[in-house]
């Protein structure tokens, strides 16, 4: 894409990372009402609100803010999309709580737990989509496995596992809800990202994780398909 292009795209790409970050924080606290189960690091950001007495938001904000700290051993590099997501969604996520009540009846819960997850994939896809860089979580995962050398799916699983265990012991919320989202955020998530592709921009990473072959060479950076067979890591939160 030419630079022409590129600025012509920046307001459409601007206004799709922030909408996309105030709806995602919105999905949170929506899953936080409907009481039936968060995602693994929100079960933890629960806990340390209800240990801490601050408010869930204000959580995100100060753990994205340490996440990110975390970075520079790894050498990686935010972007504009990396920074807002750690303010957006705590702001977004208390606003929404403020907003909507706990509700009781299972009957409403249900469908709440379910807008809500949808909601979380639309908002993943929209400011992914838009190219401004990954959350400080996922920045995280990519930087340990370059360090370690160990796959994406391994490093992500061991991160997602240590915060959930994490959580519940600080007396965080897992559920149904927890394995919903597990389930089905990668299939919502691939579906949004070509709703919301920018035309001109690279494609958004693909949350496939391939690997290279045992014993198969690395290909010279310098010959025509360098980083073939190397995984993409899924830029988010």
């Amino acid at each position: 894409m030419s630079k022409v292009q590129g600025e012509a795209r920046l307001p459409r790409r601007l206004v799709q990372l922030y909408a996309g970050l105030v709806l995602y924080g919105a999905s949170l606290g929506l899953m936080v009402r409907a009481g039936l189960g968060l995602d693994p690091w929100d079960v933890l950001h629960q806990g340390v609100a209800e240990r801490t007495g601050l408010t869930i938001g204000t959580v995100v904000i100060l753990t994205g803010a340490l996440v990110l700290l975390a970075w520079v051993p790894l050498r990686q590099r935010p972007g504009l999309g990396t920074v807002s997501n750690v303010v957006v969604l705590g702001l977004a996520m208390d606003a929404t709580m403020a907003l909507v009540p706990d509700f009781g009846p299972l009957a409403v819960r249900i469908p709440l737990m379910l807008l809500a997850v949808v909601l979380n994939g639309m908002a993943t896809g929209m400011y992914i989509a838009a190219r401004f860089g990954p959350g400080p979580r996922d920045g995280l995962m990519t930087g340990l496995h370059r360090v370690t050398g160990r796959s994406v799916r391994l490093v992500r699983t061991a991160i997602e596992l240590t915060v959930l265990v994490s959580g519940i012991l600080l007396g965080g919320t897992a559920g149904v809800g927890t394995v919903l989202y597990a389930l089905a955020i990668g299939p919502l998530t691939q579906f949004f990202l070509r709703v919301f592709e920018v035309r001109g921009l690279p494609p958004a990473p693909s949350v496939v994780v391939r690997r290279r072959p045992a014993g198969r060479p690395a290909r010279s950076p310098e010959g025509p398909a360098a980083g073939a067979g190397m995984p993409r890591p899924r830029e988010g939160r």
